[in-house]
C-alpha cells in the first residue's frame, strides 16, 4: 500500500473529526433556523464547554547534572506534591527545595514564606495544571532562558486558581497565564535578575487568552512587560512596575481595567494595541523616557475612558496613533494631571474622536501635538487648564472669557521631520519660533482649541 503525503493524511483526519463532531452535537444537512436559513457549522457549539486545547510544545526534561550544582543534593518537592491527598492543604517543612514541580489535583500549597523552590536554571519551575489551586507563600527561583519552550518560574494552565504572596526571582517569564480563567494573581514579587538585554528578557506577568482575573498588589520590576495577548475583562488594580519595558500592554485585548497602579521608569507605562472598551484611572505613570519613552499609548483601539491619572516626566504623556480606530466611537480623557513631559499630547495619522475634558497641563515643552495638516479641529477639548493661558476670566465664572487655542509654528519643523527632532528647544528653534510668532512666514498649524479653558488651576481629586 502506498503511503499518503502528509497533506493527504490531515486533510483525511480533518473530515473525520468533523463528521463525528457534527454528530456528537447533533447537526444535519437539513437542519434550519428561523426563515429556513441552513445554519453555519459550529453555530450551534458551546465553546464555554470545550476541551483545553494543548497550545505548548512539550517541555524538555533535564538530567540533574545539566542543573546548576546548587541544586545537587536538595530534596525534590514533587514527592510532597503526589503524596498529598486531593483537597489537601500541603505545608512543607521549612527549606530549599529542588525543581521542577507540576500540580495536577487540586492542593492548596501554602509555604508560610519559608520554603524556596529552586529548577537550577533549566526549564520550568513550577506548573498549575488543575482547576482551583491555591499557592501562597513560596519562593521560586531559577527557571532556564529558553523562549522557545517558555521557560518560567510559574506556568498557570488551569483555572480559578489563588497565587499570592510569592516570591519569583532569577526567572525568564515571570508568572505566565495560558488560557486561565477566574484567577487571582495578588501580592506577588516578580524580578527577572537574568543579565539579558531589555527586549528578550522574558514577561514578568503575562496572560494569553485568559479571562476575568483579578491582577492586584504585584510588584513587577526588572522584566520585559507586563502583557496581556487576546485576554478580556480583566482587573490590574494596585500593581507597581519599575524598570520595565511596557508596564501593561494589552494586544487584541478588550474591556480590561487599569487602576490604582503605580509605573515607574518604564519605556511605556500603558498601551493600547487593537484593542476595544476599557478604562484607565487613578494612576501614577512617571519617568516614562527615551526615544520611545510614553506614559500611556494607543495603536488602533477604540472606546476607552483614562481618568484621573497622573502622568509626569514622561517623553510623551499620551500618544495616539489611529485611534479610536472603529467608526463611530471615542476616547475620553478626563480630570487627568499631565504635567512635565515632553510632550503632553501627541496625535498620529489622526481621525479625531478624541474628547478631552477638565484635564491639567502643566509644564509641558508641548501641550499638543498634532502629525498632519489640518488635523488640528478633529478632536473636541473642553474645561482644561492651560498654564500658558494667556486669555483673562473678566466674570469670575472660573472659565477664560477666549478659547484656548495652540499653534505650531517653528515647530512644524521637526513635526514634519522626525529627524530634526534632535534640535528641538536647540537655541536656534526658539530663536526661529520667536521669529514666525513676530511675522509668521508661514502659516501656523492649529493644534487645539479648547472653547471653555479654566482660567485658575483646579483642585486634584485624590486617587
Amino acid at each position: 500500500m502506498r503511503r499518503l503525503l502528509p497533506g493527504v493524511m490531515l486533510g483525511i483526519f480533518s473530515l473525520l473529526v468533523t463528521a463525528q463532531t457534527q454528530e456528537e452535537i447533533g447537526w444535519r444537512g437539513n437542519n434550519t433556523v428561523a426563515g429556513g436559513a441552513t445554519p453555519a457549522v459550529g453555530t450551534t457549539v458551546d465553546l464555554s464547554t470545550a476541551p483545553r486545547v494543548g497550545v505548548d510544545r512539550p517541555k524538555p526534561q533535564f538530567m540533574l547534572h545539566e542543573r546548576d550544582k546548587r541544586v545537587h543534593g536538595l530534596m525534590p518537592f514533587q514527592p510532597l506534591v503526589d503524596a498529598a491527598p486531593v483537597g489537601s492543604v500541603l505545608t512543607p517543612p521549612p527549606g530549599i527545595y529542588a525543581g521542577p514541580v507540576v500540580v495536577n489535583k487540586k492542593l492548596t500549597i501554602d509555604g508560610a514564606n519559608q520554603v524556596s523552590i529552586d529548577s537550577g536554571d533549566k526549564g520550568t519551575v513550577f506548573s498549575l495544571e488543575a482547576d482551583g489551586v491555591v499557592l501562597r507563600g513560596l519562593h521560586l527561583t531559577g527557571s532556564g532562558d529558553s523562549h522557545d519552550t517558555d521557560d518560567a518560574c510559574l506556568d498557570v494552565r488551569s483555572h480559578r486558581v489563588l497565587i499570592e504572596n510569592n516570591r519569583i526571582d532569577n526567572c525568564l517569564f515571570g508568572i505566565d497565564l495560558k488560557q486561565s480563567n477566574n484567577s487571582i494573581v495578588r501580592n506577588n514579587t516578580v524580578e527577572s535578575k537574568k543579565p539579558r538585554d531589555l527586549g528578550v528578557r522574558g514577561d514578568g506577568l503575562r496572560l494569553w487568552y485568559s479571562n476575568d482575573n483579578l491582577i492586584e498588589g504585584n510588584t513587577v520590576t526588572d522584566s520585559r512587560d507586563m502583557v496581556a495577548w487576546y485576554s478580556h475583562r480583566n482587573i490590574f488594580r494596585n500593581n507597581v512596575g519599575m524598570r520595565s519595558r511596557y508596564s501593561i500592554h494589552f494586544m487584541f485585548a478588550n474591556h480590561n481595567i487599569v487602576e490604582g497602579n503605580q509605573f515607574y521608569g518604564n519605556a511605556v507605562g500603558v498601551y493600547f494595541m487593537y484593542a476595544e472598551g476599557g478604562v484607565t484611572r487613578n494612576n501614577i505613570i512617571s519617568h516614562a523616557t527615551g526615544a520611545a519613552g510614553m506614559a500611556i499609548g494607543f495603536k488602533e483601539s477604540s472606546d476607552i475612558d483614562i481618568e484621573n491619572n497622573e502622568i509626569i516626566y514622561c517623553a510623551v504623556g499620551i500618544g495616539s496613533d489611529l485611534s479610536p480606530f472603529q467608526p463611530n466611537t471615542t476616547i475620553r480623557f478626563k480630570n487627568n494631571f499631565i504635567a512635565y513631559n515632553g510632550i503632553g499630547f501627541q496625535f498620529t495619522s489622526e481621525l479625531g474622536g478624541n474628547i478631552v475634558t477638565d484635564n491639567i497641563l502643566e509644564g509641558n515643552l508641548n501641550h499638543v501635538i498634532q502629525s498632519g495638516h489640518g488635523t488640528g479641529g478633529l478632536n473636541q477639548w473642553s474645561g482644561n487648564y492651560w498654564d500658558d493661558y494667556q486669555g483673562f476670566d473678566r466674570d469670575g465664572n472660573g472659565i477664560g472669557d477666549t478659547p484656548y487655542e495652540l499653534y505650531a509654528y517653528a515647530d512644524q519643523l521637526w513635526m514634519g521631520m522626525p529627524v530634526a527632532r534632535f534640535f528641538k528647544t536647540s537655541p536656534v528653534l526658539e530663536l526661529l519660533d520667536f521669529l514666525e510668532r513676530l511675522a509668521p512666514f508661514s502659516s501656523p498649524e492649529l493644534q487645539a482649541r479648547d472653547e471653555n479653558p479654566r482660567y485658575a488651576k483646579p483642585q486634584r481629586k485624590a486617587g
